[in-house]
């Protein structure tokens, strides 16, 4: 009894003397807890942790299969938001068992997805840690989510990025790991997974990419599948970018060398694999006619703005509402029919009057918005959307944007005197360029000799020579920025300063990216991103409200200057004038601006053009259904020769005449600054003009004459006056002149005294592999 009494006062006594310690602590070391307080209290927060992490587990059910991911119908409407264009969002799905799908495949989605699968319980914390944090650290949002987390958000929760659905999420997945064994939840994966083309499940992506079973899918088909879940619309090589297909066989890559780190293929088989092409998309029920091209513009915008993402889209249930016009839509249709289809003989002319195919767009230049699309004759029969390509050379409809950047530039022709569109330059065909990157000396259209003419006359005659000295002048890095900031993509192929080819038109922007750089001309500088949806909005099955996301605003960037842009505007209304190579585009009887351009070899050719109201492009070529090659246009209609200035600028003229039927005839606005000198159709305004004495020399200098001062004559010729471009049986006789051209040399046919010969390596083809320069308007 004294033992234990003895014991209590000595316990008493340390606590009292630890009491009296912690008082003769300074006041601020008090408030800090003792270890004791410390431990206790991390006791108490992890055993309260657990609860309820077990009392949520339990509480949290694995819910209905298929609860939350009922596809439905797309409704794409018109811009009306009435007239209905198309309804998509059927699900396109086929179940299948795992013994159905070879261990191959399974290893490669394992490897491309959650290469833990086999391991984890159903969530990776580890992988959720280090996706957070490279989030933190700014390397955008990271996925850190298992197969087992992925397939219940598929098949039983939503698509919506919340915490409660993240939360849910991961009880779900831990439940789902313990009631089913890894085979079952691998299969629930790949059927209830998007692939892209409409395609739910392995086994109808088995279809839509190879026309196959799942069953007969190799190994290098089925690791593109497998690639494809990270981003299945973007990553179809048959229709992606030459950015998004890089991505696209680097994502396949890497499952493969996944697969050999796990264990599941020998370094042998995989170097033995070979990339597998997949066959080319199969039309879509429902989308015949237009409405395929017009849902692929509407959706590709959707996903690409971050709008929705493709598997949100591709669920259904939504109600858009787009930007098309159904009258300028038709309007576009019957303009290509008969201008060009009607013409075209395939029987009589099967090597030329087949696999012609027309790209074209319409955007408004005050806002952006996309009112009509041509993407090809009919989906359900050529499911590739024209429009939107980005393989086709636009030629000389660079040239406006080689002039813009000169205009803005400040730098010189070769006197130190800033470029104007009154410079002038020597346009002798084949005259080798001074100061670029590579040899090059290409020829102007049917090799005409021009002699010393303005950048104004050389873009009315679209003079090769003289646009690709004047592109270099600017300085090759300045056109490319210039022209990204007009609206071309800086990803597309031929915009590499490194070849001086780049100033006659290499690069390859697609139909509407071209019409959404001609509509900032037409808009003063001021560049919007075609846009092409209104509205969204789709039912809320949970609440039974309408959920509508909130669209992006449209905000003009500055591209160019107003003087700029109106001083190219200015240069390219002289192009639709009687003596341009737009001569056809008169036909439309309002004011209009525009470029024609035709590639080498005749592969493409183009209009490109503009009223104040209503930007266009239309572009014509010819492809191998089976090969997807590019073809001559020579030929076609019985036709020599198909330049810009032909059926492009007829269909252009066709459709604006229509699209504009019954609107009041605007002018233009215009206020062009840099020396713009005196224009066909309205004055700028007397302004001093540069010029350039003739020389042997590629080099011009120039010197600067009175303002009104005439362009002198070349020398005397008894050579016939030619034209750039051909117009017996292409464009009709073009009316008489509502004013006159200023005086311009007489361009002459090939003359037979020596010529400028370039250096031994400069060709009329482009420096580099893949890339040739345009041969003409």
């Amino acid at each position: 009894m004294t033992m234990r009494a003895d014991r209590r006062t000595r316990r008493r006594a340390k606590r009292a003397a630890r009491r009296q310690a912690r008082r003769a602590l300074p006041f601020w070391r008090r408030l800090l807890p003792t270890w004791r307080v410390t431990l206790g209290a991390l006791t108490t927060v992890l055993l309260l942790a657990v609860g309820a992490f077990a009392v949520l587990y339990v509480l949290v059910p694995v819910p209905d299969p298929n609860a939350h991911a009922v596809a439905q119908n797309n409704i794409y409407l018109y811009s009306d938001g009435t007239t209905e264009i198309a309804r998509t969002g059927a699900v396109n799905r086929t179940d299948v068992t795992i013994d159905r799908i070879p261990p191959d495949i399974q290893h490669a989605v394992v490897s491309a997805e959650d290469r833990t699968f086999y391991q984890n319980r159903g969530i990776d914390l580890k992988g959720m840690l280090r996706a957070g944090w490279n989030t933190l650290l700014g390397k955008g949002m990271q996925g850190g989510s298992t197969i087992t987390q992925q397939y219940v958000k598929n098949y039983y929760l939503t698509q919506d990025q919340t915490i409660s659905r993240k939360g849910r999420e991961l009880f779900i997945a831990l439940k789902v790991d313990q009631q089913r064994d890894k085979n079952e939840i691998l299969a629930g994966y790949l059927n209830s997974s998007y692939f892209g083309r409409n395609a739910y499940g392995i086994q109808s992506a088995a279809h839509a990419y190879y026309g196959t079973d799942v069953s007969h899918l190799t190994l290098a088909q089925g690791a593109y599948l497998a690639a494809l879940l990270q981003a299945p619309s973007a990553y179809d090589v048959k229709t992606a970018t030459p950015a998004n297909r890089d991505k696209a066989v680097a994502r396949w890559n890497y499952t493969l060398d996944g697969m050999v780190q796990l264990g599941f293929l020998s370094p042998a088989d995989r170097a033995a694999t070979a990339f597998p092409d997949p066959i080319d998309p199969q039309p879509a029920t429902g989308l015949s006619g237009q409405a395929g091209y017009l849902v692929g513009v509407a959706d590709d915008y959707l996903t690409s703005a971050g709008i929705v993402d493709t598997a949100t889209l591709k669920a259904g249930g939504w109600r858009i509402t787009t930007t098309f016009d159904k009258n300028k839509q038709d309007a576009f249709v019957h303009a290509v029919q008969q201008e060009l289809t009607d013409e075209l003989d395939p029987r009589a002319r099967p090597g030329t009057d087949t696999d012609v195919r027309v790209a074209g767009a319409s955007v408004e230049p005050g806002n952006g918005r996309v009112v009509a699309v041509y993407g090809g004759p009919d989906y359900a029969k050529q499911p590739y959307n024209d429009a939107l390509r980005q393989d086709n050379q636009i030629g000389s409809t660079f040239k406006p944007i080689d002039l813009a950047a000169g205009l803005d530039s400040g730098r010189s022709s070769g006197d130190g005197r800033p470029i104007t569109t009154e410079t002038r330059y020597d346009g002798t065909s084949e005259r080798p360029v001074t100061g670029g990157p590579t040899p090059y000396a290409p020829p102007n259209e049917d090799d005409i000799d021009y002699g010393n003419i303005t950048l104004r006359y050389a873009m009315t005659k679209s003079v090769n020579s003289v646009y690709a000295q004047e592109g270099v002048d600017a300085g090759l890095a300045h056109v490319r920025e210039t022209a990204v900031r007009l609206g071309i993509p800086d990803n597309v192929p031929g915009m590499d300063p490194a070849n001086t080819s780049m100033t006659l038109g290499t690069a390859t922007p697609s139909a509407l990216d071209l019409a959404g750089a001609y509509a900032a001309f037409a808009n003063h500088g001021a560049a919007y991103a075609p846009w092409s949806v209104v509205k969204l909005e789709r039912l809320n099955a949970d609440s039974g409200s309408i959920d509508v996301p909130k669209m992006p605003e449209h905000v003009p960037t500055t591209a160019l200057d107003r003087g700029t842009a109106d001083a190219v505007t200015d240069v390219l209304r002289d192009v639709v004038g009687p003596r341009g190579t737009g001569a056809a585009a008169l036909d439309l009887g309002r004011p209009a601006a525009g470029k024609t351009g035709t590639t080498d070899s005749n592969l493409s050719a183009w209009f490109a053009g503009f009223t104040p109201e209503l930007a266009t492009t239309v572009g014509l070529f010819r492809e191998n259904p089976k090969t997807h090659a590019k073809e001559p246009l020579a030929g076609t209609a019985g036709l020599t020769r198909i330049n810009g200035g032909a059926f492009p600028t007829r269909i252009w003229t066709a459709y604006m005449s229509d699209a504009l039927d019954g609107t009041a005839v605007q002018h233009f606005d215009l206020q062009p600054g840099h020396g713009t000198g005196q224009s066909t159709g309205q004055s700028s305004g007397p302004t001093a003009t540069a010029t350039v004495s003739p020389s042997s020399s590629p080099s011009a200098t120039a010197t600067t004459a009175p303002p009104g001062t005439p362009e002198p004559p070349t020398a005397p010729t008894t050579q016939p006056t030619a034209v750039p471009e051909p117009t017996t049986n292409q464009t009709p006789q073009a009316p008489s002149p509502a004013a006159p051209t200023p005086t311009q040399p007489t361009p002459t046919s090939r003359p037979t005294s020596p010529r400028p010969t370039a250096p031994p390596s400069a060709t009329a083809t482009a420096p580099a592999a893949g890339s040739t320069p345009p041969a003409g308007p």
